[in-house]
This record gives structure tokens, sequence and C-alpha cells, in this order.
């Protein structure tokens, strides 16, 4: 087992299935120990017992990324047993079925919903979990974002997916990039850095499987990211072969 990131504290929301465990599978791997964000406790702890199978250093948190209590409490949870965080990965993130109507026919609460968590829930645990990436000596926030998060892409006709038009999924991813914009304008003159990762169409249920790349693939880009040297890229979207446009 590689032990580059050994002494690394890492936290991924969303990771008791899909692209979230995965991460945390691929940074435990490397010696990092690895907080299992989960709404549910029993899977959270569920899938972390599958990862210290693997003599990885996993912990189970509650978190709802939609839920300042359970992001509080994850917080003090951490800061109360590492005094630091180096690296979060803000992995949440939901599709609803009613997305796939017209854009001019999506009802606004489903656009508040997906907001909720896709948005919301991204600037709440990011904004809460600061002041301990901010001591750690190179922290890295990843935000999992989306190609359809791209208004390059999304206007383009002859772009892969130019027939999904999610209103409140795309637009959501974009205002995750925003947010990774100006966060790192905000963070330029510190040792975190933070980007926003497209990990491609992924096989996972928020897409009923039918995605055509592993986890493992969908893995790449956020993982990388996440443990860039301190020279590496800030306020960035890339995929596992370089920079995606906005």
């Amino acid at each position: 087992m590689s032990e580059d990131l050994k002494g690394k504290v890492a936290l991924i929301t969303g990771a008791n299935k899909g692209i979230g465990y995965e991460i945390a599978r691929q940074l435990g791997s490397r010696g990092a120990t690895v907080f299992v964000g989960s709404r549910d406790i029993g899977r959270g702890e569920e899938a972390a017992n599958k990862l210290r199978f693997s003599e990885i250093d996993a912990r189970t948190i509650q978190l709802d990324v939609s839920d300042q209590k359970t992001i509080d409490f994850a917080a003090k949870q951490i800061e109360s047993e590492f005094g630091k965080l180096d690296i979060l990965v803000n992995n949440a993130g939901i599709i609803s079925d009613s997305d796939s109507l017209p854009p001019s026919q999506v009802d606004i609460e489903t656009l508040r919903h997906t907001y909720e968590t896709n948005v919301f829930g991204v600037f709440a645990v990011t904004k809460a979990l600061l002041p301990l990436l901010k001591k750690s000596k190179a922290g890295r926030i990843v935000n999992l974002s989306s190609g359809l998060g791209s208004l390059t892409q999304n206007s383009d006709p002859n772009y892969e997916f130019a027939d999904f038009k999610l209103l409140a999924y795309n637009s959501s991813k974009t205002a995750v990039n925003a947010i990774t914009v100006l966060l790192a304008a905000e963070l330029k003159d510190t040792p975190i850095k933070i980007n926003a990762a497209d990990p491609g169409f992924t096989a996972t249920d928020i897409n009923q499987y039918q995605g055509y790349r592993t986890v493992e693939q969908g893995a790449i880009a956020a993982v990388r990211l996440a443990t860039l040297p301190n020279d590496g890229s800030s306020g960035g979207f890339f995929d596992e072969n370089g920079v995606v446009p906005w």
C-alpha cells in the first residue's frame, strides 16, 4: 500500500456508495484517514467496514449536506479527533426525476430541492470545514461537478450530451463551478487549492447505472485534484484529460 498520504485526513460527502466510495477507497489506499460521509449512519458504517477490511483507516460520519446540524457536528467531530482537515471532497449530489421535463416545465420545487443539496450543501459543508482546512499545511477542496454544468458544452449542438438539458441539475453544477472560482480567488494567498472535477458519464444510481464509465474511472480527476502538489492549479474545472471549458 502506497503511503504518500499518510497523516492526511480526508472527508468525502456521499461516500457510502458510487464515486464517493471509490474516492474514499483510493485516498485511503494511499494512506489517508478517510471520513465516510453518509446521510444514513448504517450505510456509512457498512461502507467504512468494507474499507477497513482492505486495511484502510476509515471512519463513519453522519452527514446530510442539507442539514446544518449534521454538518456542524461533523466539523466538531473531525476537529476533536484530528484538529485539522487536509482534503474535502464535496461529492454528494442528486438528480430529480421531474428534471427530465423541458426546462420551462420544471417545477420550481424541483429546482429548490436540487439546489439544496447540489449547491447550498456544497457551500454549507465547505464553509463549516474551512477553518479546519486552514489548519492543514496543504488543504485541498474538490467539488464534484459535471460536464453538464459547462455553459460552453451546453450551448454546443454537437456536444455528446447536447440532448441532456436538465434545468435543475445542469444549472446546479454551473453554480458549483462559480462557487469554486470565487472561493479560489478568496483563498489564493493560502495553501488551500479548490477545483471542480468532472467524473464523466459514470455508472451510478444517480443515472440508473446507464453511464459507460466505471467508478474507478469516475474518481480519477477528483483524486488527482485532492492530491495536487503545492504548485498545482486552483480555481479550475478538470476531467482526467485536462481542462473542461466553463
